[in-house]
This record gives structure tokens, sequence and C-alpha cells, in this order.
């Protein structure tokens, strides 16, 4: 495990008309969501590893689709520094993941189709207005990088 990193499993509630999942309950998880967007992958390819300075992100993978999902601790005053995470999440793993800043992360589409993640950061992308710099260091772009995911 990697201190600061949430992992919670969603539990899916089927009827006849198919299934529900809470992802997000205020009285569950001490974190707040600024912002929501969702994402499509296509099978093999990869998104990251890149992290935040200030931002987390709280990834929810319910399906359709699987990810590989990757982290490393790069935090200087962390207790998991240097650790690696690695796990699968999404159709029939429902999972939410919260990852903290300076937690490197990134994931691969495992197939056969498209897949699907939900991320909720705590962070506006550019800030208000879409005015400041991009809080990202995106490790995906440096051939030497330390962090990758094949």
């Amino acid at each position: 495990m990697i201190n600061g990193v949430i992992i919670k499993k969603l539990n899916q509630y089927h009827d006849d008309r198919g299934w529900l999942s809470e992802i997000y309950r205020s009285d569950e998880l001490n974190y707040k969501p600024e912002m929501s967007y969702i994402s499509v992958t296509k099978p093999g390819v990869v998104r990251g590893p890149h992290e935040h300075k200030y931002q987390s992100d709280c990834f929810v993978f319910v399906g359709p689709g699987k990810f590989a999902l990757h982290l490393w601790d790069r935090r200087e005053d962390s207790e998991t520094k240097g650790e690696y995470l690695s796990l699968e999440a999404g159709e029939g793993e429902a999972t939410l993941v919260i990852v903290p800043p300076g937690v490197v992360h990134g994931y691969k589409a495992l197939g056969p189709g498209d897949s699907y993640c939900l991320n909720f950061p705590d962070k506006l992308y550019k800030g208000e207005g879409k005015k400041e710099e991009i809080d990202e260091i995106r490790w995906e772009e440096d051939k030497d990088s330390p962090y990758s995911i094949s």
C-alpha cells in the first residue's frame, strides 16, 4: 500500500433493472471534488504516467472495460517513499481510487473494447476560468523516466 492512497471496492446492487453502486458519500470519505470528467480509453492505450503537485485525483473504474492502474510514491516526506503499487480495476472489479499529490499514476486499458473512467479531482483543471498553469509533471514525455507502463 502507498500512504495516502485510498482504494475502495464499490459494491454493486443488482436487480431486474440492472445495478446501482454508491460512488461517493461525504460521511465515508474526507474528500471534496471540484470538478468531474469521463474518459474513454481504447484497448492497449496508456494514459500517463504523470503526477500533480497540488491536485488529488479520485478515479472511478466501473466499466465497461478494465484497467491496469500503476502508482509510484515520489513524496520526500512519505513513509512509503519509493513504493510501487499495481492493481486491476473496472468491469467486474468496480473500484474508487484517490491518488494524492506527489504520487505518480497512470493506467492502461486492458481491452478488448473501450474502457471508461470517471475522475473527480479536488482542483479545477487550469484553475478558475482555465487561466493557470496545468498542475502536471508528465513523466510519459521524459524518455529517461523511471516510471513507465508497458
